[in-house]
């Protein structure tokens, strides 16, 4: 039987380029995100080889319906995209605004950890499961104003760690994506609640950004190694950003 990809945070950006991707690589992908209607247009794009499923990741009881739907499929799954998560604002600590805080950790790592763990029975049960959590070179590297998101993508890869070493012994690989600086149509643009123009600045001058493709061929790379093959970390960026604080802009 075919196996069964999942992919969260489907319906626009690295997720719809991920399903994409592994759709062609005879994956049968899942879409999981709130957005039904991007999810449906795009299993149209796809065809045979994709599910929509509408999920919320910040919901346990959504989370369920997606677990259910998936063992529905009936194939082995092996493997899960945890991709869902974003940022939001630009504040500095001593203004940072604790919603969004609050909404950065519930997405970002509890979003990952309710989806693994309804998940990880049946990546378990494949005896060739693998999890790639899409996390942020800012899981490592501190920025001013990036307080919100630093925080909740460093408690992200604080998980993964956590769970590779928990996983030890079992047909689970543990794989974890960084991306720099993605052009997407939407992450920015969320981060700066529409503004549009604010979104843009970020990737002012920057000649070639990471766009959604390049993650999502990381992606499909890393989970179609050889089982025995895990690649614990990878760290990518566009060649004109050779560090977090570091780009090159042409002007």
């Amino acid at each position: 039987m075919q196996n069964i990809a999942v992919v969260t945070g489907a319906s626009s950006g690295i997720g719809a380029a991920t399903a994409r991707r592994l759709a062609r690589e005879d994956f049968h992908v899942v879409v999981a995100a709130r957005r039904l209607d991007r999810l449906e247009a795009l299993v149209k794009e796809i065809g045979a080889n994709a599910t929509a499923v509408e999920c919320d990741v910040t919901s346990d009881d959504s989370v369920a319906g997606l677990a259910e739907a998936v063992t529905e499929l009936g194939g082995p799954v092996t493997l899960l995209v945890n991709n869902a998560g974003g940022a939001r604002g630009l504040d500095q600590v001593a203004d940072g605004s604790v919603g969004d805080w609050q909404w950065m950790y519930d997405v970002n790592v509890l979003g990952t950890l309710r989806v693994t763990k309804a998940l990880l029975p049946v990546l378990e049960a494949s005896g060739r499961g693998t999890i790639v959590t899409v996390g942020s070179t800012a899981a490592f590297t501190p920025y001013e104003g990036g307080g919100g998101y630093v925080a909740a993508k460093h408690a992200q890869t604080a998980l993964v760690g956590t769970l590779r070493l928990e996983l030890s012994g079992r047909p689970v690989r543990v794989i974890e994506i960084d991306p720099g600086m993605v052009r997407t149509d939407e992450f920015a643009v969320n981060r700066f609640g529409g503004d549009q123009a604010k979104a843009d600045s970020v990737y002012a001058g920057v000649k070639e950004p990471l766009v959604a493709d390049d993650i999502a061929d990381c992606i499909a790379w890393t989970a179609t190694r050889p089982q025995h093959v895990n690649v614990d970390r990878l760290v990518v960026r566009p060649i004109a950003q050779a560090a977090q604080h570091k780009v090159h802009r042409e002007h």
